[in-house]
């Protein structure tokens, strides 16, 4: 379904992200699940979002990946620091042996190459990861694949194609070729804010890396963008981002600083696949969750859409987000019919199946009250379809 309508794109942008559920409290059906740190225990998701590249609005879920971990023995209690030492020495060996396609981080170039198949060639994907997918193997995927591009926040200051030369003191170097505000959402870190960032931006080449047969250099744009006049008790955005995109002129450097705060899309949609669906608070065998999670991610990016389209274009017709069986439903249940039922209306119509009061239409509505009043509308529909097949 995504797929379909990523095809009606010349150009779609793959925002991807991991998080992690944690299952901590389930004690009596562990099997299937794994540690995901600090003592937790659950699953794994890795999403690939596919958004429109103008407004950064969702088009759906492109890719999901859903794993656990295995459990590691529990190291004996008499252990002594010589032996732990030994034992974390020998895991780490046992580690390097490992092909990439057995390793985590290989989700980022799965993601490339599922993505590839899966979109018609007529569009191209450009896929935004932050600094957990700047790994020379994502880089080195892309130039084998036909339309696919990648944007990538460095983690690591890169030697290039110059025995002495690196990343950061080659863009430093360049000369601040724009100024741009962006607007920064908030997060457990930082308050929302608009940030004015210099830009500077240059081609470099990446050295490979001795593991890799093709040692040719990956030639590659970087855009340097670093925050002036940042508010006092706040950390300065500084973003080193890379891209196989040509970027030639400050128009595509300002589209690619666009392009990476979109990024943040996909955080917020495993927040509302947190916070709204909870899917956490579940509590089910492996298998079972593992199918839930496959449904309520469907919901959660309905969701998202919703909240998008409601805050970006509230007057755009209804019909924008809803199939017209929804719609008929939402008008019988309404006490009031505007003359245009545009995506405020159903916004504020879903809500209210949810619990959301008119009385307090000061207050924003809630990711919530909407999951709640998207499954009510959902189980009507279902209800609407049996009454009319009866």
């Amino acid at each position: 379904m995504t797929a379909e309508i990523v095809a009606e794109h010349d150009v779609v942008l793959c925002v991807g992200d991991t998080t992690f559920l944690d299952y901590g409290s389930i004690a009596a059906k562990k099997e299937g699940y794994g540690p995901i740190g600090k003592g937790g225990n659950g699953l794994i998701l890795h999403s690939a979002l596919a958004m429109e590249p103008e407004k950064g609005q969702s088009l759906g879920l492109l890719w999901q990946k859903l794993w656990n971990r295995e459990l590691k023995q529990k190291p004996s209690k008499d252990e002594t620091p010589i032996q732990k030492k030994k034992r974390q020495a020998a895991a780490r060996k046992e580690a390097r042996k490992r092909s990439f396609e057995q390793k985590e981080s290989y989700r980022w170039v799965e993601a490339l190459t599922t993505v590839e198949n899966l979109v018609s060639k007529h569009t191209r994907v450009i896929h935004a990861f932050d600094r957990e997918g700047d790994i020379t193997e994502v880089f080195d995927k892309v130039r084998q694949l036909q339309h696919t591009g990648v944007l990538v926040r460095a983690a690591h200051n890169r030697s290039l194609d110059s025995e002495t030369e690196r990343l950061w003191s080659k863009l430093e170097a360049q000369p601040v070729r724009l100024e741009q505000e962006i607007e920064l959402p908030k997060t457990s870190k930082r308050s929302a804010r608009k940030a004015k960032l210099s830009v500077r931006f240059c081609p470099v080449n990446l050295r490979t890396p001795y593991r890799f047969d093709n040692r040719d250099p990956l030639p590659i744009y970087a855009v340097y963008a670093t925050e002036v006049d940042c508010p006092e008790g706040e950390t300065p955005v500084e973003w080193m981002l890379l891209t196989t995109e040509v970027v030639a002129d400050i128009q595509m450097a300002s589209t690619i600083l666009r392009w990476y705060s979109y990024r943040w899309r996909v955080e917020e949609y495993h927040k509302i696949f947190k916070s709204g669906c909870q899917v956490e608070r579940y509590r089910l065998a492996a298998d079972g969750m593992k199918t839930l999670i496959g449904f309520l991610s469907v919901i959660a990016v309905e969701l998202l859409q919703l909240t998008y389209l409601h805050r970006t274009l509230p007057s755009a017709l209804a019909i924008e987000i809803l199939n017209p069986q929804q719609i008929q439903i939402l008008k019988a249940k309404s006490p009031k019919l505007p003359k245009v039922l545009t995506v405020n209306w159903a916004v504020e119509a879903v809500a209210r199946l949810g619990g959301y009061l008119e009385h307090r239409s000061k207050t924003p509505i809630g990711i919530q009250v909407l999951w709640r009043g998207w499954l009510k509308l959902h189980d009507l529909c279902e209800g609407w379809k049996l009454a009319r097949e009866t």
